[in-house]
């Protein structure tokens, strides 16, 4: 199967440089495999949505050179895939509605902290909403007995993920001590992020997904989701988060700036220090020449990765 890659950017404000080092290496690690580079708007959530932010991003990726194979998609325009795919969900039995509050669910996060036991959803409305209105629909993982599982070959203790990322080696989370069933949909009546990107990627043909070290919590979700709908799963490389100078990660909310479209190759020159690729000083002074440069040395950093944690 041909490498087909993305970045999926929310448009919660304009693109700032935490964002574009996962751009950059997403872009690099689609042309060091010869792939397509897809774009996908992530505006799913309408609360968060910033008006004209969209546009903006789409803008600075053009300035900086990271252009898109395929025209951009917008998540805001696929609401009746996410709803079919719930839909496929609940026909399998695997997903409920649940009528617990923030504050409800919040209470027993609490009474599980003071007994040193799981801080994971505590299956409330697993077996009914008990009176309660239907606020959102989660989706049931696994209880961890040996054996048990969905389509998609999961063995073994079912409630535990176990993947090789590209960057950071093997990871393991086990759903149901660590997450719980997660919502699908909200009470608010908006799509999960969870669901949301399962079926773009695979509705994409989305082969590998290079993104921010800070959505590797997500991932074992994603694939556990994938199995239950039945697509493929993608290779997983999570890059290391940018910082501030409290150590919190760089966003919007922790006061991260847009990027210069007029000064692009600065901050493509700091983007590629921080994923310690060697370029051996700054010495391309166009975009194609940085990019040239760039993606060899992401296959040398990439290569070099490979051998120390082997896939």
């Amino acid at each position: 199967m041909s490498y087909r890659g993305r970045f999926a950017p929310s448009p919660t404000g304009p693109l700032h440089f935490g964002s574009l080092v996962s751009a950059l290496a997403s872009w690099l690690d689609a042309r060091a495999h010869g792939g397509a580079w897809l774009v996908r708007v992530e505006d799913i959530d309408g609360p968060r949505t910033v008006p004209g932010a969209a546009e903006d991003i789409l803008a600075t990726l053009e300035a900086f050179g990271l252009h898109a194979d395929e025209p951009p998609l917008c998540q805001s325009e696929r609401t009746a895939r996410y709803q079919e795919a719930l839909e496929q969900l609940r026909d399998a039995g695997l997903v409920y509605p649940c009528g617990c509050t923030r504050k409800e669910i919040s209470d027993s996060l609490l009474n599980a902290r003071t007994r040193n036991t799981t801080l994971a959803y505590p299956g409330t409305c697993r077996n009914g909403l008990h009176g309660k209105p239907a606020r959102a629909w989660r989706l049931r993982v696994p209880d961890g007995d040996a054996g048990r599982g969905v389509a998609g070959g999961i063995t073994g203790d079912a409630a535990t993920i176990t993947f090789e990322d590209r960057w950071q080696g093997l990871q393991t989370q086990n759903l149901a001590t660590e997450v719980g069933d997660f919502v699908l949909r909200r009470a608010d009546d908006q799509w999960a992020y969870q669901l949301a990107v399962v079926v773009d990627d695979a509705d994409a043909g989305i082969t590998h997904i290079v993104r921010g070290a800070d959505l590797m919590d997500s991932t074992a979700r994603q694939i556990y989701l994938q199995r239950c709908l039945g697509v493929p799963t993608p290779r997983y490389l999570h890059v290391p988060v940018v910082t501030n100078g409290l150590g919190e990660k760089l966003s919007k909310q922790t006061g991260a700036t847009a990027l210069d479209p007029s000064r692009p190759l600065d901050a493509l020159y700091a983007a590629a220090e921080h994923l310690k690729l060697e370029m051996s000083g700054r010495t391309q002074e166009s975009l194609q020449a940085f990019y040239d440069a760039a993606t060899t040395a992401w296959a040398r950093r990439i290569e070099t990765l490979r051998t120390i944690t082997p896939q």
